[in-house]
């Protein structure tokens, strides 16, 4: 079972996943499940019906508008990277956090590397899957390495102009 570390309280936290990622030609199990959006579309109503809490895994070339009238009702959507240096999720969690003002679990999943954690954090990830084994305490430390950052973004922190302003 692959690590998650989720945001708490602005801190890196290793923590359980109550999630079972399930592919499409996977049986479907009791409990919370995360499952990809063509499966969503085809069993999400039935699923949401049964009182689970529903994921939806979104690859790199598929749109976050198509959850846009479900997401109220979605749990998790993690957004799939199938290479580190594919960079349209970043965009797709800030549309979910800013456009929509999604507050369920964004989580970054598949080729996750914690030199991105710093970027994500900004675009509104809020649950990390790493792909190359390190530890929250690794994450912890590479999120506060800049104190300052220079532009606004989803995670609402205060660009170095303002601060300067104040």
């Amino acid at each position: 079972m692959p690590t998650r570390i989720k945001v708490v309280e602005g801190r890196m936290l290793p923590v359980e996943d109550p999630f079972t990622n399930l592919d499409d030609d996977q049986d479907l199990v009791p409990g919370d499940v995360i499952i990809s959006l063509t499966r969503f579309q085809a069993e999400g109503e039935r699923l949401l019906s049964e009182g689970r809490k529903v994921g939806v895994r979104l690859n790199s070339d598929e749109e976050v508008e198509a959850l846009a009238y479900d997401l109220p009702r979605i749990a998790v959507v993690a957004l799939a990277f199938p290479k580190f240096r594919d960079g349209r999720h970043y965009s797709n969690a800030r549309i979910l956090r800013e456009r929509y003002g999604y507050a369920g679990e964004v989580r970054a999943v598949g080729d996750v590397l914690r030199e991105q954690a710093h970027f994500m954090l900004r675009a509104g990830f809020d649950a990390f899957e790493p792909a190359d084994g390190s530890s929250s305490q690794d994450w912890e430390h590479v999120t506060r390495r800049f104190r300052h950052v220079y532009q606004r973004a989803a995670d609402d922190r205060v660009p170095a102009f303002v601060e300067r302003e104040r």
